[in-house]
């Protein structure tokens, strides 16, 4: 038996393609899956949709119970677990970081006591190993877009929700903090009615109480003919990411993921910030990004302002090879191996 751990359903897009093949071996998956009100209806949906064998736990000390009887051959994880120590013997561990992303945190996270890593490309492998030199890291690249890569996954079906397949397509996935979300202009769609727009925010925005503005937002930007919001039950954003032509984003891994398919890319570089990340308190917004913020800068053609988004977007359309030879260099750091075997190599090594 092979688990994975699923604190969040966002998890879910990396695992996915991993439990695919291990199923494709004749092995056996399971999912440990955290209930959450705010999430529940997400998580039920994923489940439903793919067939999941689930064990439902309300905390990680079920989860950890449930381990510590079951004795997987190996339990994966999307992020640290503070118990993965009680593991040692029993079962081994692995950590699957569920985005590529400049945060801190993709490197922070190694401080859990886990057996191995997968981690995406030889710049970020060697980082690691010099962060963390007794620790074990294995490079076969992001397992989440092997399903475009491998054509497997076709993107939504435009027309049936309501939008026109004979145009272009707009993907705005921005994350939730910092976010260029309150700093988009609120008729923003009616600037773009030339476009399809795919909003697909990251799932705190829609669920948690704190973003409720930013809910709002989204809500009344989905009332225009031209937009479909995904609800939160579709927490995939790779479906999305192969039906549009065109991603604006803010600092999030999405924007990498889809740099990684060669497509265009627009970094907003406005974005709302708490008072507390302000000012002389500005290092708390510092510590919480990583310098490969600024060294991959380059990826993505940049939009200063809200008000230069527009013709940003519009040049790169015309022209969507002009950061093609960026998109490359920066991916191969950033996600290593982009030929759809990431899933493959994570399961040779897991059954090896």
């Amino acid at each position: 038996m092979i688990c994975f751990d699923v604190l969040h359903p966002y998890y879910l897009p990396q695992y996915l393609p991993v439990k695919d093949e291990l199923i494709k071996r004749g092995e056996t998956a399971h999912f440990i899956v955290y209930r959450n009100l705010e999430q529940q209806a997400a998580l039920d949906a994923l489940v439903s949709q793919h067939q999941l064998n689930v064990q439902w736990v309300n905390n990680a000390e079920e989860a950890l119970a449930f381990y510590l009887e079951n004795k997987p051959k190996w339990v994966i994880f999307g992020n640290s677990f503070d118990a993965s120590s009680k593991l040692k013997g029993i079962s081994k561990t692995a950590l699957m970081q569920h985005g590529i992303g400049p945060k801190a945190c993709y490197y922070t996270v190694s401080e859990s006591d886990m057996d191995v890593r997968f981690v995406e490309g030889e710049y970020r492998l060697n980082r690691l190993q010099q962060l963390f030199p007794s620790k074990t890291f294995i490079d076969t690249g992001y397992a989440k877009l092997d399903p475009i890569l491998q054509g497997c996954e076709k993107g939504l079906d435009l027309k049936a929700i309501g939008l026109d397949p004979s145009k272009p397509t707009l993907l705005y996935a921005p994350t939730f903090y910092p976010s260029s979300i309150e700093k988009m202009a609120k008729q923003w769609p009616e600037h773009f009615a030339e476009y399809n727009i795919l909003l697909k925010p990251h799932y705190f925005s829609l669920s948690k109480a704190g973003y409720k503005k930013q809910k709002q937002l989204l809500e009344f930007w989905a009332s225009y003919d031209n937009v479909y919001l995904a609800p939160v039950e579709e927490t995939n954003l790779v479906p999305f990411m192969a039906s549009a032509d065109l991603l604006i984003s803010d600092a999030s891994s999405a924007l990498f993921e889809f740099a990684a398919l060669d497509k265009p890319v627009v970094w907003c570089d406005f974005y709302h910030l708490r008072w507390s990340y302000r000012g002389i308190f500005k290092f708390r917004f510092n510590k919480r990004m990583d310098n490969d913020l600024y060294r991959y800068a380059g990826v993505a053609a940049h939009a200063e302002t809200y008000g230069n988004l527009k013709a940003v977007v519009d040049e790169q359309l015309i022209n969507p090879d002009l950061f093609a030879p960026q998109r490359a260099k920066y991916t191969q750091e950033l996600a290593g191996r982009v030929d759809g075997l990431a899933s493959k190599r994570i399961v040779n090594y897991l059954l090896g």
